[in-house]
């Protein structure tokens, strides 16, 4: 006789844990101002990565912004100073599941053990770097060199050697296909341009305009193969389908799509355009910041 009742009850814990996993509406994936929370009856400091409930409020403060994401994974932006009812966020987001949910998860979780590893990490990386080379590209390993798009932005660290620095780019065969000078620590790389066009990989330097021998490693720069093009073609098909607009939390989302089909390329640029159009918002500089330190790129 006591079986059915331990059915009973055990069938009772599942379904409280489903509700309980349910019960949030939002999490909030960046955050910039003294902003706040009622969740009852006190005002609390808002911070990211907590979850905000049905019957919660959330207090802007003047120039604040607030990036939700709701249970279903879409991006909700929240700019207007004063008091939202998290029931009335909810109306602005269309019913049913989304795609962009893992990606929120990822990177909500990649994020937070990224802080809790930041000084141990960028200490290990710094030394390593130094010891490595005069001119560090902020770029991946020849196996996740693969890129999707047709824009890149390399970005380096000059280690004490100061520009102007020479940006070469080779083909395969170490024909030099283009060779620049720049004062920045940045390049951006346009793949449509007719000098690539036939390129199915390029080879980057970066090297000291007034001591060429302080250079760079060279770094691949590869097209995705066909098959490899078409799958991610119908993965951001997918994706794209459930944003209305491009914001800079879009941009987020976007790059934790491209950093877990591993095209970190493809990610760096996302970042760097949800940075471009958020740049007094500090969640997307330190998200990017994470993302860097996780990958070795800094």
């Amino acid at each position: 006789m006591k079986t059915p009742k331990l059915v009973v009850l055990t069938t009772l814990l599942a379904l409280s844990t489903v509700v309980s996993a349910q019960e949030y509406a939002f999490k909030v994936l960046a955050n910039k101002g003294n902003n706040e929370i009622k969740s009852g009856e006190t005002w609390q400091p808002l911070k990211t990565g907590v979850s905000l409930k049905s019957g919660d409020e959330v207090k802007l403060s003047d120039n604040a912004y607030v990036g939700l994401v709701h249970s279903s994974g879409k991006p909700v932006e929240v700019k207007e100073a004063g008091v939202h009812k998290v029931s009335v966020l909810e109306t602005k987001v269309a019913s049913g599941s989304s795609v962009l949910n893992k990606y929120t998860d990822f990177i909500l979780s990649s994020n937070a053990e990224a802080k809790k590893n930041r000084l141990s990490a960028t200490g290990a990386v710094y030394r390593d770097v130094i010891g490595a080379e005069a001119i560090h590209l902020s770029l991946p390993k020849n196996e996740q060199a693969g890129i999707f798009n047709k824009t890149a932005i390399i970005n380096w660290q000059g280690n004490n050697v100061a520009g102007p620095y020479v940006v070469t780019l080779r083909n395969m065969f170490e024909d030099v296909l283009a060779k620049e000078e720049t004062p920045e620590n940045s390049y951006v790389i346009d793949l449509s341009n007719s000098k690539y066009s036939n390129e199915n990989a390029i080879l980057i330097e970066i090297s000291s305009k007034a001591d060429p021998k302080l250079a760079s490693k060279p770094h691949l720069i590869k097209k995705l193969s066909p098959a490899e093009d078409a799958k991610v073609s119908q993965a951001l098909k997918e994706f794209m389908g459930e944003v209305s607009e491009e914001t800079a939390l879009s941009k987020l989302i976007l790059a934790g799509f491209y950093e877990q089909n591993n095209l970190i390329i493809d990610a760096i640029y996302a970042y760097e355009k949800a940075v471009e159009m958020a740049p007094d918002v500090p969640t997307f500089q330190e998200s990017y910041e994470d993302f860097l330190l996780r990958n070795n790129l800094k």
